[in-house]
This record gives C-alpha cells, sequence and structure tokens, in this order.
C-alpha cells in the first residue's frame, strides 16, 4: 500500500477535510484515489463531500469513526464504506466506575486493568475497548441492536430505498 498524501486536520474539521482532500486530488488526480483513511466520521464527510464537489462518480473507499448519525445514513447511501464503533454505553460504564473509585479515594487500577501512554504521560490507568467495524450489512446487529440509533433515525423517507435494499426495514 502507498499513502499517496497524508494531511493533520485541525480541529477535525469537515471543511479542513473538504480543503485536503481537494488539495490531494489536484496533486494525485482523483481517479489515483483508492481508498481514504479518515480518523473521524466528520473528516470522512469533507472528504467525500470532495470528491463528489470534484465530480467523481464511484466514490473510493472512505473509512471514518465514531458512527455518527450521519456516517450511518451516508454508509447506508453508498458514500461511506465503515465506520468504526465503540458502544457508548460500554465507555460511559467504564468512565462512571472510574469516576466512583476516585470520588472515594480508590485505586483505578482495580477498575482501570490496563495502561495507555500519551504524549507527556506514561502509564495511564485505562479500559480499552474493542471497537467494531460497522459497514452496511453490520449496522442491524451493532448499532440496532445497542440502541444506539432507531431504524426510523436512520432511514428517513429519502434513505428507504436504501434502507429496504440493506436490510434494514424489513
Amino acid at each position: 500500500m502507498k499513502v499517496g498524501r497524508s494531511y493533520g486536520t485541525p480541529g477535525w474539521s469537515t471543511d479542513s477535510a473538504h480543503a485536503n482532500m481537494s488539495a490531494a486530488m489536484a496533486a494525485l488526480g482523483p481517479d489515483r484515489i483508492d481508498g481514504v483513511l479518515a480518523a473521524n466520521d466528520a473528516i470522512a464527510a469533507g472528504v467525500i463531500s470532495a470528491l463528489k464537489s470534484a465530480g467523481v462518480k464511484e466514490l473510493p473507499p472512505v473509512t471514518g469513526q465514531d458512527a455518527d448519525l450521519d456516517a450511518v445514513q451516508r454508509i447506508v447511501r453508498g458514500e461511506q464504506y465503515m465506520t468504526v464503533y465503540k458502544s457508548f454505553k460500554a465507555e460511559a460504564d467504564a468512565a462512571a466506575a472510574m469516576a466512583v473509585a476516585l470520588g472515594r479515594g480508590g485505586d483505578l487500577r482495580e477498575v482501570a486493568t490496563t495502561t495507555a501512554d500519551s504524549p507527556t504521560t506514561r502509564r495511564i490507568p485505562s479500559v480499552l475497548l474493542t471497537p467494531s467495524a460497522v459497514t452496511v450489512d453490520d449496522i442491524n446487529p451493532t448499532l440496532l441492536k445497542d440502541g444506539m440509533y432507531t431504524v426510523d433515525e436512520i432511514c428517513t423517507p429519502e434513505l428507504r430505498p436504501a434502507c429496504d435494499e440493506a436490510g434494514l426495514t424489513r
């Protein structure tokens, strides 16, 4: 795999991602973009917007993260290939357990069984969750099953045909 261009996206801004993708297409040519790894769904939105603005008809695979509702709808539409999802309930449960432990003067290591490093601090007590890749085929057993979204939230009237095709509305 060869990385054609790599950009930082200040503030994880959709507009900055659009500008960066436009610059990448100007440098490489839109037909030479085989895929885009976007750090989150807002960046993926900017990338997809730039590709569509450039007239790219067959979008390359674009990834994101956070399972934003707009991203899930782009996945149903066939515009975004996938997003990364971590259960919000599991994240909240872990954060609450850590907060309670700290509030009671306890040892975080009883709750946070692993550690992570940051650029400035080593061995930060952490709870690392297992992420799930969500493609159109994974929406039902992940996001719908977890109650993250309902079919009605995802499947707006405009998206009903694509939702029917994806098996979300049956």
